[in-house]
This record gives C-alpha cells, sequence and structure tokens, in this order.
C-alpha cells in the first residue's frame, strides 16, 4: 500500500481510495478501506487488533445490525440496503472476515478507526456480495449508511459495554464453580481439627472445614457484587450520536435502535438516562475494574493461604496437600511446586495493573467524550479473561483435588498453646495462663500438661475443644 498526491492509475491487484488527505491505493484483497488504512500507518502499537476481543467485535456488528434494522422502520433505508448491512454483519459476527478487521486496540483516534473498519468492511462485504468493484459504494456507503444516526463516540462506548456484560457471564460461572469446589471441601472436612493462626502465630482451634467455608464465602460475595455492576453495562448511551444531542439521528430512530438492540442481544437494554452523562462518564467501568481487582486480590490470599499451608512437605507446615499437576525443579528431582497458586497470584498482579490504567482512562475524559474508551475496553476485557481463567483454573487443577494431612494438622494442634482458649470455660483464665506458661518453659505440649497434673483426661479436653469450635453451629440451631 501506498499514498499518490495525484490521481493515477492504480497498480495491478490494487484499487485506489481517496479522501481529504489525498489518495491511496489498497490491494484488492482487503475489505477495509482508507480510514483503516490510515489507522495502519499511526497506530501500530500493541500489536492487538480488534478481533483480539470477539465480544467486542460481536456487539459492535450487532449494533450495526439494529441501526439498519431502526433506519430501514423508519424510512432512512431501503428494506433491500438494511438487509444486505444485516446480512453482512452476520458474517462478521461469525468470524468470516477477521483477517480485515485490523486496527490496533489502542488507536488514538477516539475510537474512529475502529468504527470506520467496522463500517469499511460491511461496506465492502455488500459490494462484494452484489457484484459490484470493492470501493465502490454507490448502494452501501461506509458513512451515508452503514452508520447512518450514529456517532463513534456513541457506537464505541455501547460496543464496549455489551461485550463486557457478555465476557462477565463467563467470570461469574468460573467463580460460582470455584465457590463449589471450596463448598466441597468444606463439608468434606468439616469435622477435621486444625490449628487456626493470626499473624503466622498459633491462635485458636478450628476446623478446615471453617477454613473453606470462609473461602467460599468470600468468592460467593465478590461474584454477586460483580454480577449486580455487570447488569449496569446494560445501560448505554447509543442514540446520543457525537455529544448526547442526537444530532444527526432522524425522529424514532433512538427508540427503534433500542428495540432491535434488546432483540438482538436477548436482553433489555437501557438508554442513558442522562445522554450527556452517558458520553462523558464511565465510572460505571472503573467501578467493575475495581470489583475485578479486589475479586483478583481475595484470590490472591487465598492462594497465598495455601501455598504456606501446603509448604513442606519436611520443612513447612504441610497441613494439606495440593494435587501434582507437573514436576517443580530442572535440578532438584520429585520437587513439586504450587504452581497453581502461584498462577493466581500472578493474575492478581496484571488485573492490579490493569485497574490502573483502566482508573486513568476513565478519569481523563475531556468535556463531552472520553475518548480513551478503547483502552478501557482493552484492559476490561482482559481482566475479565484473565479473572475467568484463573478462577477456573484454580478450581479445576487445584481446589478439587486438595487431601488434607490430618496425622499433621491434629499434631500441630496438639502440640499448641492454643487449646488453652477452650479450656478457660473449665479451668478458668488464671490457672490455664499458669499451665501455658509452664508448658513453654518446659518445652512440652500444653494437652501433656493438663493431663499430667490431672486437671481434665485428653477425652474431656478434646470434647471441649470441639465444643467451642462449632460453637457458631450450636447458637444458631437455639435460634432456629
Amino acid at each position: 500500500m501506498h499514498v499518490t498526491d495525484d490521481i493515477q492509475k492504480p497498480l495491478a491487484n490494487t484499487r485506489v481510495e481517496k479522501d481529504s488527505l489525498g489518495q491511496v491505493e489498497l490491494p484488492s484483497s482487503v475489505l477495509y478501506g482508507i480510514n483503516t488504512y490510515r489507522s495502519l500507518e499511526n497506530f501500530s502499537l500493541s500489536g492487538r487488533p480488534i478481533t483480539t476481543w470477539p465480544e467486542f467485535i460481536y456487539a459492535f456488528a450487532t449494533i450495526k445490525q439494529a441501526a439498519a434494522r431502526a433506519n430501514g422502520e423508519i424510512g432512512d433505508l431501503t428494506a433491500e440496503q438494511a438487509d444486505a448491512i444485516y446480512a453482512a454483519c452476520e458474517e462478521i459476527k461469525l468470524g468470516k472476515h477477521n483477517a480485515h478487521l485490523v486496527v490496533d486496540m489502542l488507536e488514538g483516534s477516539g475510537g474512529t478507526s475502529t468504527n470506520m473498519n467496522m463500517n469499511e468492511v460491511i461496506a465492502n462485504i455488500v459490494a462484494k456480495r452484489s457484484g459490484r468493484a470493492l470501493s465502490d459504494y454507490s448502494f452501501i456507503h461506509p458513512n451515508d449508511h452503514v452508520n447512518l444516526g450514529q456517532s463513534t463516540n456513541d457506537v464505541v462506548p455501547t460496543a464496549m459495554k455489551l461485550a463486557v456484560y457478555h465476557a462477565m457471564a463467563e467470570a461469574l460461572l468460573t467463580l460460582r464453580q470455584l465457590a463449589d469446589a471450596f463448598s466441597t471441601k468444606r463439608e468434606e472436612y468439616s469435622s477435621l481439627l486444625r490449628l487456626g493462626r493470626t499473624c503466622l502465630q498459633d491462635a485458636q482451634p478450628m476446623t478446615l472445614g471453617q477454613a473453606f467455608g470462609g473461602y467460599e464465602a468470600a468468592v460467593r460475595r465478590h461474584a454477586d457484587q460483580l454480577d449486580t455492576i455487570r447488569r449496569q453495562f446494560l445501560t448505554v448511551p447509543l442514540g446520543g450520536t457525537a455529544i448526547g444531542t442526537g444530532f444527526g439521528s432522524s425522529p424514532g430512530y433512538k427508540a427503534a435502535v433500542f428495540r432491535h438492540m434488546s432483540l438482538l442481544f436477548d436482553a433489555k437494554i437501557q438508554p442513558s438516562n442522562n445522554a450527556f452523562d452517558g458520553m462523558q462518564n464511565m465510572d460505571t467501568c472503573a467501578r467493575l475494574s475495581g470489583e475485578l481487582r479486589n475479586t483478583a486480590n481475595t484470590l490472591w490470599k487465598i492462594a497465598n493461604d495455601l501455598i504456606i499451608l501446603s509448604s513442606g512437605p519436611s520443612g513447612g507446615i504441610n497441613e494439606v496437600t495440593l494435587p501434582s499437576v507437573q514436576a517443580g525443579s530442572s535440578i532438584m528431582p520429585g520437587k513439586v511446586n504450587p504452581v497453581i497458586p502461584i498462577a493466581v497470584c500472578q493474575v492478581a498482579f496484571a488485573i492490579a495493573g490493569n485497574d490502573t490504567a483502566v482508573a486513568m482512562g476513565c478519569q481523563q475524559g475531556m468535556l463531552e467524550i472520553n475518548h480513551f474508551e478503547l483502552l478501557v475496553c482493552d484492559r476490561l476485557l482482559d481482566s475479565i479473561r484473565l479473572l475467568a481463567g484463573a478462577a477456573g483454573t484454580f478450581s479445576r487443577r487445584c481446589i478439587e483435588g486438595i487431601t488434607a494431612n490430618e496425622d499433621v494438622s491434629r499434631k500441630h494442634l496438639r502440640a499448641s498453646s492454643a487449646l488453652a482458649t477452650a479450656l478457660v470455660p473449665t479451668l478458668g483464665y488464671a490457672q490455664t495462663s499458669t499451665i501455658v506458661r509452664a508448658a513453654l518453659a518446659e518445652k512440652r505440649p500444653f494437652l501433656d500438661v493438663v493431663v499430667e497434673k490431672g486437671l481434665l483426661t485428653e477425652d474431656e479436653i478434646m470434647s471441649a475443644i470441639e465444643l467451642s469450635v462449632h460453637q457458631d453451629n450450636i447458637s444458631t440451631q437455639r435460634k432456629k
């Protein structure tokens, strides 16, 4: 491809398009046009074309279909034109023309290059299907017909929001599957006593099931929060055209396009309550990004817990064994590392970085629009994909296969003065404190000292611990 200042006969296997900056020769094989070509010259940045995110392309093409149907309904397009645009978009939604959707996700035109890439490809698909030459826009023009009633400024944020809405379905599914995996472990180890720790020091007795139950509750809470925010992405600024006034669209278009969008997406899609707010502000995106980061941080915390609890096997805590999914060392035979929890931690780091970029992009909107929407879209979809992948892998490759080392857990608990708390109601605080100090001084298990003094039998001590550990359940049953 090359630019020429004067209109010349195109080279073999090329075609000519021109704009106010001059004319270019495009390969006859490509479905995009001059606007897309300009972006390829200007924005060779991330190496990620807009087809990196299939949900984005699908949403974009569906919006163009809804607009065509709406414009046909109100008489701004003929039925033949509306049907031709619709059919071309169907092919795009199936991924048939991804090779021609080539604009970089970090293009700096505020989304214009992306919108025009889509418009040009749709127009040229129609031209090709109708027997016309590529770049013959006499029947369907990228601006006059495909983009009718629209602006980059309302189409791009709408496509982004609907793409995010659909991408979130997978993340929510895998998070709830992860919570279910923790639930299974909660039930499996509901009676296995272990040593609870605070500040990495011995604290109080608890069950391993209670620990898994805490993880389950946290993941379910995050999934519910994300689901609540996700629904807000069905409110979009389409119909506002360039700045929120709707200027450039015909009467009846906005109501028709939202009706058709809701049918095509099989979801109730609503216009922004205030069109100018909808065009200017992206706080919903920042809110979702923040909760994605919060969720990833919780998975990070859980992953770290499992790294600690599985440490060893000889020199660490070794109270749980994680599934062995691959060799851990190229030099140390037999070594197995907690690779899945480590991968989850890395995902959390990446999502935290994405959230910073999203926060900056959302804050930097100027006057009537935010021209950093594609950055926000790229980073949000990346965080969603990362979170969905991490939650699914964590569940399938780690949590479902965890086994408890029951003898080790009982040994740690029996040797710890953490048992003392459970005996305070029976022996009193002062006497229990005296026994703890004696056990520490003699470097003997607290339980052995209590039994030796004839204060309680080991069975009585364990019964008191069981009662203490399950106190919440007992209280709940009494309330019922």
